[in-house]
């Protein structure tokens, strides 16, 4: 698909060798972005420019290569997204560091990553309308880490790591122009607000609360903040959408969910949304606890597909990773292979959510993680679906008879193995 602030403009079918060749004679100068589910990329268009993109839907990031005139700022932006995934990959372990720790190793990253940004532009001297999306893609991924790091940390570790951040820690969000419309559906900035609501909302103290009552006084609280913070109306519907969406993964109490959903529906004004939004609630309706599991096939390494349902004969738990996480899909096979130790009652069922197979088969073989059944989707759109993948960090545990224990918890949480007992 190809799209114009989130507006589908053409959708090119691949032709039977799986290729494809689409002209354009001419396009308004902006960003737009081209998409083969589940992964996006952007291209920038001037007047004048003459651009040539190419793409191997098998190796979607990798592959793409702008020529042309235009093609050097574009290359740009997609390097400078390549060095971004890089960094994410390797950062997983950073976020149990103490706050000097990690404010050395996420300042160092930062200062490589706008050298080279400072120097493509003085090279290229791309104009203002470009650099403002080159720029956000460089400061909103470091802001991010910013923002994650009380999170994380204290899910992690029990520690409470906010009272020891230097008071300049949140300087940033002062030159943070929260409404600014150009950046309504730039993915660097709407993955940012997400992590500044998530850490905004962190900070209120509700020890008296269920964990369920938690998750509904958080995720209203997070409609207020957005209710207050943004005055553009596009933007704020955005983020209200996204606080619905994950509100929904984690709630599943009735009389809470519509509470919230009066509230959400009170603050939103993006009504077609609102039934995008009921469509994922039904959907997360299915994956309540003593529900049967969907059914979705899967990819085993002889290429043979299989029903998800004729893997579960035990106690099942099904976790998820993909090839551009490397650090997080290493430290979730060493943190299963610990917990098949611990508990042998237990099948443990890897699912990668790429579907390039010899990718797969050649990350699994560099590391030959033992005793973890491996899978890969074999459509990622009817798991997304059908369970809501929306985070890779999500782990499901299914009863022996093929039925929900619960499909919304993560290996990583400090409470996890209490959930096997």
């Amino acid at each position: 698909m190809f799209c114009k602030d989130s507006k589908v403009l053409d959708t090119i079918i691949l032709n039977p060798d799986n290729t494809f060749f689409k002209k354009f004679d001419s396009l308004t100068p902006g960003l737009y972005s081209f998409k083969h589910e589940p992964e996006y990329q952007y291209v920038y268009f001037d007047k004048n420019d003459s651009l040539m993109v190419r793409i191997n839907s098998q190796d979607f990031d990798e592959s793409i290569i702008f020529c042309g005139r235009g093609d050097e700022k574009n290359n740009f932006l997609m390097e400078l997204f390549l060095k971004n995934e890089h960094d994410r990959s390797s950062m997983f372990s950073v976020f149990d560091e103490d706050v000097p720790k990690f404010d050395k190793v996420i300042d160092s990253a930062f200062a490589s990553k706008k050298k080279f940004y400072d120097e493509k532009k003085a090279a290229i001297e791309w104009n203002d309308d470009f650099d403002q999306y080159a720029k956000a893609m460089l400061d909103f991924f470091h802001y991010s880490k910013k923002e994650l790091y009380p999170v994380v940390h204290q899910m992690r570790s029990g520690s409470d790591v906010e009272k020891e951040l230097p008071k300049n820690f949140y300087d940033y969000r002062k030159t943070i122009d929260f409404n600014k419309k150009e950046f309504t559906n730039f993915s660097p900035f709407v993955r940012y607000l997400s992590n500044m609501m998530n850490n905004l909302s962190a900070n209120e103290n509700w020890t008296d609360f269920s964990e369920v009552d938690k998750a509904f006084l958080t995720s209203s609280k997070k409609l207020q903040i957005a209710d207050s913070i943004f005055k553009n109306e596009k933007i704020k519907n955005t983020v209200l959408d996204n606080i619905a969406f994950t509100y929904l993964l984690e709630d599943q109490n009735i009389v809470n969910n519509k509470k919230f959903l009066d509230k959400y529906h009170s603050l939103s004004t993006d009504k077609n949304q609102h039934n995008e939004i009921k469509k994922i609630g039904d959907a997360i309706q299915m994956l309540k606890e003593n529900n049967p599991l969907p059914n979705a096939n899967l990819v085993d390494e002889t290429n043979k597909v299989v029903s998800v349902k004729s893997l579960i004969t035990k106690k099942t738990v099904i976790f998820f990773w993909t090839k551009n996480l490397e650090s997080h899909f290493v430290a979730a096979h060493k943190r299963v292979m610990d917990l098949e130790q611990k508990h042998p009652d237990y099948e443990f069922i890897s699912i990668c959510v790429d579907e390039n197979q010899d990718k797969w088969q050649s990350l699994l073989k560099n590391y030959k993680f033992s005793g973890i059944r491996e899978y890969r989707v074999e459509n990622f759109d009817d798991v997304k679906d059908h369970w809501v993948v929306n985070k890779i960090h999500r782990t499901m545990i299914i009863n022996a008879d093929g039925t929900i224990n619960n499909a919304f918890v993560s290996l990583f949480d400090a409470t996890f193995e209490s959930h096997l007992k």
